[in-house]
């Protein structure tokens, strides 16, 4: 059986067994021409209650999303988007060159807010539901290794979101409101790599190693608003058998908007690490990261208090996942369950405040043909503002749903 790939990510994962389905084409020029993807659909239950927490930076599990004790029903994508994928590829002399684009259809429509039918969505119509340009980008490689050029996703925090258990499922909701993807573990665990503008270098492919270096749009992080240079992000990754082990870094510089005196200049970063060991029947992952300046859940969002004194008002945040996965041998049913969590503590220029952001998953995933996946998953997931541990925002998020790649 051949490895699927991962269409949302544009990325070969081995975690992932599907039969390779795409459509295949031999261009009179040389060129091959391919098309891929997935579509999939998850019914889930929201419930969300009110512990108190009103509003905190950083957290996820809002008061807002409670439905005076009334849980939510939708039909909706998962973490995973639909994919539909085109590739095209050829050499010239010693030169192998490509491009590739990826568009990210969601089956719900967007949200307006609240639950009147005829403001959220779910009027006659349905209008409103997005499709997400994720990916498009040209490739040039070689024997020296390869350059990308174009909009994927970032390095830093890739594989932790890739070897993330609930990229099969839906994880947290972001709310019963939520429009697009669930959040799966963004902020749960790890910080969302986003597909960012980038030029990337990576060295060759099919070698135990590989690492992968790369100048990146970058990104404001209020106040600190003016960004005259690229965002660095690094990952090195080590693979053999079942075994994977990754460390990857970021680096970005900002500065507050020059009124005459220059502008102060703030420099935010971070690292993470991860493994994954087992066997073709068991698996154990975990992954961690910590940086300043980085948010917790989208990238930079939420990153500095706004005082704009140079560093030391970005707000320090780390986490991790801890996951374990079982398939019995010889069957098509694998079980797997999960913990991860995010924090994000306050600036040196502001009041102390810690918020946390944790969510327990367990699923159980069954592959019923060799492209169509099964999947039933119950989610857990809390924010606390970490002030006496008695307020907390908790929401449960049970979902099945079906997931078909081609």
């Amino acid at each position: 059986m051949k490895k699927v790939a991962l269409l949302c990510m544009g990325l070969a994962i081995s975690a992932v067994n599907a039969a390779e389905a795409q459509l295949t084409m031999q261009m009179t020029n040389g060129w091959t021409f391919t098309f891929a993807g997935n579509v999939n659909a998850f019914a889930v239950y929201d419930d969300v209650s009110d512990g108190g927490i009103a509003s905190t930076p950083g957290g996820i599990v809002g008061a807002g999303d409670a439905l005076g004790g009334k849980g939510a029903f939708q039909i909706r994508t998962g973490l995973l988007p639909a994919f539909a994928v085109f590739d095209a590829k050829g050499k010239e002399g010693n030169t192998d060159v490509g491009v590739h684009f990826g568009f990210a259809p969601q089956i719900q429509c967007a949200y307006t807010g609240g639950q009147n039918p005829s403001v959220n969505g779910q009027g006659h119509d349905c209008f409103g539901a997005q499709i997400d340009m994720r990916q498009v980008f040209l490739t040039v490689g070689g024997s020296w290794g390869q350059i990308l050029a174009g909009r994927e996703l970032g390095l830093y925090q890739r594989q932790n979101i890739l070897t993330d258990q609930t990229l099969f499922g839906v994880g947290a909701t972001g709310g019963p409101d939520g429009g697009g993807t669930t959040l799966g573990r963004i902020g749960f665990g790890y910080i969302y790599p986003q597909f960012k503008a980038q030029m990337t270098y990576s060295t060759p492919a099919g070698r135990p190693t590989q690492i992968s270096i790369g100048l990146f749009q970058p990104a404001t992080n209020p106040p600190y608003e003016t960004v005259q240079l690229p965002r660095v992000e690094a990952e090195g990754v080590y693979s053999s058998g079942n075994t994977k082990v990754w460390v990857g870094g970021l680096a970005q510089n900002n500065k507050t908007p020059d009124t005459g005196g220059g502008g102060e200049s703030a420099v935010s970063w971070g690292g993470t690490a991860g493994v994954r060991f087992g066997t073709p029947s068991f698996s154990v992952t975990g992954s961690g990261y910590y940086g300043k300046g980085i948010g917790t859940t989208l990238g930079f969002l939420g990153g500095a208090a706004g005082a704009g004194t140079g560093g030391d008002d970005l707000r320090k945040s780390y986490g991790g996942i801890g996951q374990l996965t079982f398939t019995p041998a010889e069957s098509k049913l694998t079980v797997a369950g999960s913990w991860g969590i995010s924090i994000l503590d306050a600036a040196d220029t502001e009041a102390a405040f810690k918020t946390k952001n944790w969510l327990a998953s367990g699923g159980v995933y069954y592959q019923a043909t060799k492209s169509l996946k099964v999947v039933g998953e119950f989610n857990y997931a809390v924010t606390d503002d970490d002030a006496d541990g008695t307020e907390k925002n908790k929401e449960i998020a049970p979902a099945f749903g079906l997931m078909l790649f081609f």
